[in-house]
């Protein structure tokens, strides 16, 4: 089972990156936010190395980290920027959430099984 402390730290880093990306996008008009960009990626890559030290495997880790940040980057930009989510985007977007279900959750089973030699 994955340190409930590398899911607490999962939420802000998957946060942070998900900031700095639209700001990246709105320091394109707005060129103070490259500010909010640099410190949202660093701070996002310090968080990802925090999971990584409580033990929690870096393909699931990183998957999920980089799923959830696309699919609420997507919703960021529709909500902020006004950016279009047609149909297939959204089928996209559901198709990745099952898919960093399926890796949580295979992870999960694979920790249950016995190690063979």
């Amino acid at each position: 089972m994955t340190n409930p402390k590398a899911w607490l730290l999962l939420i802000p880093a998957v946060l942070v990156e998900v900031t700095a990306s639209l700001a990246l996008k709105g320091a394109l008009e707005h060129p103070a936010l490259y500010v909010v960009v640099v410190i949202g990626y660093l701070s996002g890559f310090v968080l990802l190395a925090a999971i990584l030290r409580t033990g929690m495997a870096l393909w699931v880790a990183y998957g999920i980290w980089g799923a959830s940040g696309v699919v609420l980057t997507a919703v960021g930009s529709l909500l902020i920027f006004g950016e279009p989510i047609t149909t297939l985007m959204a089928v996209g977007i559901i198709v990745i959430i099952a898919g960093v279900l399926c890796v949580e959750l295979g992870a999960q089973a694979a920790h249950k099984k016995p190690a063979t030699v």
